[in-house]
């Protein structure tokens, strides 16, 4: 079972790709992603039990008690809404022969999608476009929506969300290309500081064909415009 981190960001060959490990599994079959929380008090390395404590000593320190009847259970609901936010669901990562010998471009377009930025453990959401040119190998549609979640749900940048997925495409269908953009609106900026409402943050990572030839590069981007 591979589980997220945040690791940097290796070649193919280096046994680490887009910040997941990848172990030995069988051609075309590869587990991402680890339990999801449950009312145990640790779940998937989490400790909810002192997450709580620790959220109830953070309202305390920021001046919001917890001992009215509104609030008692807010320490809880923080530490197990922060938990679910930060385990992906796992899933198979199946894959399969491209017997038909399919060549034009496969792109699954407004995924949804939220993650939470690592820098103010506030949410961003948006949508992304994934799409790749077949290689020898494709990948069922829902699959690309099961890729992007698993790396959105840790702590992220928007910048390395893109490339992971990306990556981990291009590593395991081995595509004539990957591209990969998202678009979301980050409360960090809304919220707080500039308080730029209805900003919204845009990034992509094109590899292979739709990075080096013209056509298919604008192809692609003209898509997902």
């Amino acid at each position: 079972m591979l589980r997220p981190d945040t690791g940097s960001e290796t070649g193919p060959g280096a046994g680490r790709l887009g910040g997941t490990a990848l172990g030995c599994r069988p051609p075309g079959r590869g587990a991402l992603g680890n339990s999801a929380p449950d009312g145990d008090a640790r779940t998937g390395g989490m400790d909810l039990a002192a997450a709580e404590q620790a959220a109830r000593r953070f309202l305390h320190a920021l001046g919001v008690p917890t001992d009215g009847e509104s609030l008692r259970d807010t320490p809880a609901r923080m530490a197990r809404a922060y938990a679910e936010l930060f385990t992906p669901r796992p899933f198979e990562l199946t894959t399969f022969p491209n017997d038909e010998g399919y060549d034009e471009l496969v792109l699954v377009r407004a995924i949804p999608m939220r993650s939470v930025c690592e820098h103010h453990l506030l949410p961003f959401t948006g949508i992304a476009h994934v799409g790749y040119l077949p290689g020898p190998r494709i990948v069922g549609l829902s699959k690309l929506a099961r890729v992007v979640e698993h790396f959105a749900g840790r702590p992220q940048v928007q910048e390395r969300l893109t490339r992971q997925v990306a990556d981990l495409l291009h590593h395991e269908l081995d595509p004539r290309g990957v591209g990969v953009v998202i678009q979301a609106d980050h409360t960090c900026m809304t919220l707080r500081g500039a308080q730029a409402t209805g900003a919204r943050t845009t990034t992509s990572t094109l590899l292979g064909a739709l990075r080096e030839d013209a056509r298919a590069r604008a192809e692609f981007l003209s898509l997902t415009a």
